[in-house]
């Protein structure tokens, strides 16, 4: 079956390891990504620290050297229409997506550029506060407090920059954003938002995964979760049955409209179950084999971003 996954960080690592994007040691390189049947990958621009605004236009230009290199092989997803062809099997779709706009520094216009390059989806924070946001997660004397949760709510700036977002048809992401960030964008929401690659709070309780509530306002707006393969987020050391597990959980909540794939490939430790993207088509197989119907299945595999992407990037 095909799949559309919301997150990775194979672009970045790509460029910092100096290998081709279609590298065979890549979790989520092109080669893997066209033998396990993926439709379409958003490849995430990462930036954090003093350095941030040039790595992105380092990051940036790598991008546009890979996409000529690799020609008809992807396709850049910048509208339905290029995503359509991906899905009609006509090439891998390569959407570009970036995670911490923290680097833009105070200015909005910056967004408009981002637009111009093709990006599509777009978070506020990472895990340490910017001028736009808070992030989820907590610190003390420089150790993570992955059971504590943050309440402090969106920026100025950061309604500024949604606000753009909005405007511009960029999808919103609130993975990595404080409960109080995320409730501030969700409130009376009428345009979908994405959690790219968080889990299911209820399932393992850690800051980086959602509550209930942040689910349901999440569908309530059309939005989506994409579910992230992380085992320390994941829980049950990672399993395909923990996989399972949060999906259940997050369909229960907000229905089946809202639950999508969001992996994290090249972004967290090898999960020793899905060990990179070839990993995908035996994990479909173990989720029609433990229950979930062939209409579910195709929401969580591409239908549901899709749809999205189709109501947000036109």
């Amino acid at each position: 079956m095909k799949y559309i996954d919301m997150h990775c960080d194979t672009l970045t690592a790509s460029k910092d390891k100096n290998l081709p994007l279609d590298g065979g040691n890549l979790h989520a390189g092109i080669d893997k990504l066209e033998k396990s049947g993926c439709a379409a990958q958003c490849f995430a621009i990462f930036t954090d620290g003093e350095s941030a605004s040039n790595d992105f236009e380092k990051y940036l230009s790598f991008y546009g050297e890979e996409m000529q290199r690799l020609g008809k092989r992807v396709i850049p997803v910048r509208q339905f229409s290029d995503l359509k062809r991906c899905l009609d099997g006509e090439g891998t779709g390569v959407i570009l997506t970036v995670e911490n706009l923290g680097f833009i520094g105070g200015d909005v216009s910056r967004l408009d550029k981002l637009y111009k390059c093709g990006v599509r989806m777009a978070s506020p924070v990472w895990n340490f506060e910017n001028a736009l946001a808070y992030p989820n997660l907590k610190f003390k004397d420089g150790i993570p407090l992955f059971s504590e949760r943050e309440a402090r709510g969106l920026k100025k700036f950061g309604a500024q920059v949604l606000e753009r977002l909005d405007e511009l048809g960029v999808i919103a992401d609130i993975s990595h954003l404080s409960d109080g960030g995320a409730e501030d964008i969700l409130k009376d929401r009428k345009i979908p938002v994405v959690a790219s690659h968080s889990n299911a709070e209820s399932v393992c309780p850690v800051c980086r995964n959602l509550t209930d509530g942040l689910i349901e306002k999440i569908a309530a707006c059309g939005g989506v979760v994409g579910v992230n393969f992380c085992v320390d987020f994941l829980g049950g050391g990672g399993a395909m049955e923990s996989v399972l597990k949060h999906i259940r959980s997050i369909i229960n909540v907000g229905g089946e409209d809202v639950i999508a794939f969001g992996s994290d490939f090249d972004g967290i430790p090898q999960n020793p179950y899905i060990k990179d993207c070839t990993s995908m088509p035996e994990l479909l197989n173990y989720l029609n084999m433990h229950g979930l119907s062939a209409v579910t299945l195709e929401k969580l595999a591409y239908k549901n971003f899709t749809r999205v992407f189709k109501e947000v990037c036109g």
